[in-house]
This record gives C-alpha cells, sequence and structure tokens, in this order.
C-alpha cells in the first residue's frame, strides 16, 4: 500500500513540474534545454523519501511498516488510541453499552478470564477488563447514593413529627376546648417579656389550652389581652382560650402577693393567708414565733415596746407565689429584700447625719412620711415637719408629732374623722398625740420615694400641714396659719355631713 502511494505521489509531483516552472526562467523564452534536469530530479528522489506522506491523506490508518526505513503505523497497535479525524468529520462519540458483567474481581489485583492483569482493581484495556473496573465504581457510586438518601430521609423522618405540628398549628384549623376546663388545677407560670405566641406554648405545654393559636386568636380579640402580667396563675385543665384569657387578665387571679408602698404588717398577713390558703392567723402566728429566725437586722428589735418586730420590714414590691410558697418562706423574702434596700441606702450612717438615736428610727420616720404625704414633694415636706417637731426647741407641739396616723395604727383603722380629745387622751407609746417624740417603731412599711425623702428632707421650716379637700396637702410654717387651714376642713366636712 506504501509503495503504491509513494508511486502515485511522484507521479503527482513530475505533473506538477511539467506545468510549473521549478525556477526562474522556465517557460519564459529561456529554452526548452534549460527545463528539467538530473540534479533536480535526485533533490526530488530525496524529498520524497524522506516524506512518506507526501501526497497522501493525512488522516487514513496506515498499515505498519515491513521494510526498513518505512515509518511505523502508532493507530494499529491494540493499546493506541483511535486515529483523529478530519476536523469536519469530528464528533464525540456516545458512551458504548455496558455488556453484562461475567465476574467481579476484588479491589486491589486479580486477573480476569484471559489473564490480563489488573491494577487497582481496573484492567488495563478497553476491553472486557475496563468494563468490569467501570462497573465497579458505578455501583460504588449508587450505594453511596443509596447511602446519602437513607441518610436523608432518616432527617426527613426524624423532624417530620415535629414538622407536621409545626405545620398544623401554623396553617392548619385552630383547635380549641370549649368552656371553662375541668376540675383539676395547674399552676402556669409566665416568665417576664413572654410574648402571646410564648405564653400560648407554654399553657399548651401544661394542658390548660387545645392550641398555642387558641390562645393567641382570643387574647388578640380582648381589649386587655396584652396587659397580661409575668407570674403564677392556677388555671383549670381543658380551658378554651377565652376562658384562658379572661382569667389572665384579672389581676386578683394572679399568684401574687403585691405589697404596695405604706401597707401595714396586718394587711399582708391577711393577704397571705388568703393567697395561700391558710386560716386565719396563720401568717401573723409564725410572724410573731418566728421573729428572730426571719433575718432581721441586728437593729431592727432595738426598742422593747414594738408591737411587731417585723413592722416596717416587709419590703413593698411584688412577690409571686410558687407551689412550694409557704408563710415563713415569704416573710423571709420580704425581710430580706428591706434589709438589702436599707443596707443600700446607708441607714444607718443617715440616722446620725439626720440626729436620729438608730437606723430603726429613720424607717420609723419614713413610714409616717409615707402614712400621711401623698407624693414625693409632700414627703420631703413631712420628712421636715417631723424633724422640726422632734427638735428640743420646739416649744408650739412640745415635741409631739400629733400625727392622726399614729393612732389609727394603735386602733388598726384607717379614719380621718375621729374625736381629737380621745385620741390625745390615750395612753400608748404609738400614740404621738399622748407621747412626745418618735412611736417605738414603723407603723408601716414605707417604699422607695418616702425612705428617699426622708433621708433627704425640704429644708423649707415647715411645722404644719393639713389636707382641706382630701387631695392636696398644705403645709404652713406658723400655728396661726395652721389654724386657718383647720377652720376650712371642719367646715367642709360639716357641709358633706349635712349633704352639703
Amino acid at each position: 500500500m506504501y509503495a503504491a502511494q509513494h508511486a502515485q505521489a511522484q507521479a503527482h509531483v513530475q505533473q506538477q513540474l511539467q506545468q510549473q516552472p521549478l525556477y526562474e526562467g522556465q517557460g519564459q523564452g529561456q529554452g526548452q534545454g534549460q527545463g528539467w534536469d538530473g540534479a533536480h530530479e535526485q533533490q526530488y528522489m530525496a524529498a520524497v523519501q524522506t516524506d512518506p506522506y507526501a501526497g497522501a491523506d493525512p488522516y487514513a490508518q496506515q498499515s505498519a511498516g515491513a521494510f526498513p526505513g518505512e515509518a511505523p503505523d502508532l493507530y494499529a497497535t491494540p493499546d493506541a488510541f483511535p486515529p483523529p479525524q478530519p476536523p469536519n468529520q469530528r464528533h464525540l462519540e456516545p458512551e458504548p453499552e455496558e455488556e453484562p458483567e461475567e465476574s467481579v474481581l476484588p479491589v486491589g489485583g486479580g486477573a480476569d478470564d484471559a489473564g490480563e492483569p489488573v491494577a487497582g482493581g481496573r484492567r488495563a484495556g478497553r476491553g472486557k477488563g475496563g468494563k468490569a473496573g467501570k462497573k465497579k465504581q458505578k455501583k460504588r457510586s449508587g450505594a453511596a447514593c443509596l447511602v446519602a438518601a437513607v441518610v436523608i430521609l432518616g432527617i426527613v423522618g426524624g423532624g417530620g413529627y415535629y414538622g407536621y405540628g409545626y405545620l398544623k398549628d401554623r396553617f392548619g384549623a385552630t383547635e380549641d376546648f370549649a368552656g371553662e376546663g375541668t376540675d383539676e388545677t395547674v399552676d402556669v407560670e409566665i416568665p417576664k417579656n413572654a410574648g402571646l405566641g410564648q405564653m400560648g406554648r407554654i399553657l399548651k405545654e401544661a394542658g390548660v389550652v387545645a392550641s398555642a393559636q387558641a390562645f393567641v386568636d382570643a387574647a388578640n380579640a380582648n381589649p386587655k389581652g396584652k396587659s397580661i402580667q409575668p407570674g403564677i396563675y392556677p388555671l383549670k385543665k381543658k380551658m378554651s382560650g377565652t376562658a384562658a384569657v379572661a382569667l389572665m387578665i384579672d389581676p386578683s387571679k394572679l399568684a401574687v402577693i403585691t405589697v404596695p408602698e405604706g401597707m401595714r404588717n396586718s394587711e399582708i398577713y391577711k393577704a397571705i393567708d388568703k393567697k395561700l390558703g391558710k386560716p386565719d392567723g396563720t401568717t401573723r402566728e409564725i410572724a410573731s414565733r418566728e421573729a428572730k429566725n426571719l433575718g432581721l437586722p441586728a437593729w431592727a428589735a432595738s426598742n422593747p415596746k414594738i408591737t411587731d418586730p417585723l413592722e416596717g420590714f416587709l419590703y413593698p414590691m411584688r412577690y409571686d407565689l410558687k407551689k412550694d410558697s409557704t408563710p415563713e418562706s415569704l416573710l423571709k423574702q420580704m425581710v430580706k429584700n428591706a434589709s438589702d434596700k436599707y443596707a443600700e441606702l446607708g441607714v444607718e450612717a443617715k440616722a446620725k447625719e439626720l440626729n436620729l438615736e438608730n437606723p430603726l428610727q429613720v424607717i420609723t420616720v419614713a413610714s409616717l412620711v409615707n402614712a400621711e404625704g401623698k407624693n414625693h414633694d409632700d414627703f420631703r415636706k413631712m420628712a421636715e415637719v417631723v424633724y422640726n417637731r422632734l427638735k428640743k426647741t420646739n416649744d408650739v407641739t412640745n415635741q409631739k408629732l400629733q400625727f392622726d396616723s399614729t393612732y389609727n395604727y394603735v386602733k388598726n383603722q384607717s379614719e380621718i374623722n375621729f374625736n381629737l380629745k380621745e385620741a390625745q387622751a390615750f395612753d400608748n407609746p404609738y400614740n404621738t398625740h399622748f407621747v412626745k417624740g418618735l412611736p417605738p417603731g414603723p407603723i408601716d412599711n414605707p417604699g422607695l420615694d418616702a425612705l428617699t425623702a426622708t433621708l433627704n428632707p425640704d429644708h423649707g421650716g415647715w411645722m404644719f400641714f393639713v389636707s382641706v379637700d382630701g387631695n392636696k396637702t398644705t403645709f404652713t410654717k406658723t400655728y396661726d396659719e395652721h389654724l386657718k387651714l383647720v377652720a376650712e376642713f371642719q367646715e367642709r366636712q360639716a357641709q358633706k355631713k349635712n349633704g352639703g
């Protein structure tokens, strides 16, 4: 085949040389004798022998050379790649279909049926061995996909229950119970800063409502639904969302005890008994018996005439009740809050600055201020009245405070109109209409506003005060001014009594 191509190429070249000049001057009047000569033919023959492919199709597959000097055909061996195709005929061949696998070799070595060696579990050629290796690789890829699918299904399945519950609550029909609930009561604690959604979830987990959404819808429909306070609520199981909201917006249903500023211990004891379902007098008896074990500061019981050592030490604030709350635990918490606040304000050091005998007297003054005043401005002026009347130079009241609040404390009442002569004649260490100076101890539990006013009184020289209309307190420096206001007050009271 190669010889025929060589002869064909030689003939083609000769034909071209006959038609075109090989050198300058041929066919241009130089004469026929100057055409092709032997030297040119020898150069041509050398060129033809050097390039065996001259004039041949460069993309035709050639046979292996059989004679010396012939170029070997690199595309005829079993391990060779297929010969290149002309540019206009190059197309991607589809991957051949796999043949059924006759045997599977273990990864890492072995031989196929024909005895051909394998490396790394793959045969070297493109024949049967190569297909087996490719088949094995595809099987591994399929196994990996199967494992991945199982993992994904496990994740989806594991979260499916919760996802279903969320979607049902979010987009499904709202589940709700009907009525006021069962006879079973549970204490549910609503934390601070909880939104309606969080409240609903807490109630659902406690078995109070059927769904969080039922509670949220009911709260949004109620004008007071967003005013629900944190704390512990005694609720029934299986309540409708509307019933749960109606109960929780009622402050009296909240399992808390709120101690207002200026509240007396006697009222606090009753509130604890009521909230904890204890018989009347239970908390008072515990307070009297365990007073020394409730955490009072050492200076608290400095006067032996004190009626109640805890008076003034049950700090005003809100106290959340828990399932294990007891009268004793609540009293300890209240005493601790008061002791901590008094230490923070530095009442021990302030007592000397205010010319008082001990820190207990600071709390006593604050309790009087809280009982007689109505606001912070009143409190500061009221504290000034107390300090001025306690002075030894006071020859108007002769160091008597003459506060109605102290007489009411002794009588356990809150009366504005009472017989003044009877009050002045009533002998009791707490009755400042009868005794000079401060009572033995506080008459209520002062709040922070009254405490700070007591520690920083107004210095206007006030000696008297009266509330003519029952709302605004008027302070005066002289007794004559005070008598005029008292007369006006009595006239108003007489008009009310007569229906005027």
